[in-house]
């Protein structure tokens, strides 16, 4: 018998509903149980992307579960923060290569 131990987190800026409610950074710290300024240090970084920016941040609500990923991506493998960047370039990218093979599977 096997089990996972990390739950997998699909996240997807570009499919995000208008309808979507957005989160300041001070809740999306709350919600990810961050410090405001790692969120700002996120953002700095490149690994969160926020919605909209005048007059403050503001983020999706999907971004909740992509921090948690980084969030664990850096306390459970140790991976530093540029790695963090290219480990979620590549599950994007997978996660996009797996979209279109189910899209290829429902043509046959």
């Amino acid at each position: 018998m096997s089990t996972s131990r990390y739950q997998i987190v699909h996240y997807r800026y570009e499919s995000r509903p208008e309808s979507e409610n957005l989160i300041t950074t001070e809740e999306l710290a709350r919600l990810a149980r961050l410090h405001p300024e790692m969120v700002d240090k996120l953002v700095d970084w490149g690994l969160i992307d926020p919605v909209k920016c005048e007059p403050r941040l503001l983020f999706p609500e999907t971004a909740v579960p992509r921090v948690w990923r980084i969030m664990r991506l850096r306390r459970d493998l140790g991976i530093n923060w540029s790695g963090i960047g290219v480990v979620l370039d590549l599950l994007d990218k997978i996660e996009k290569l797996e979209r279109e093979i189910a899209w290829l599977r429902k043509q046959l």
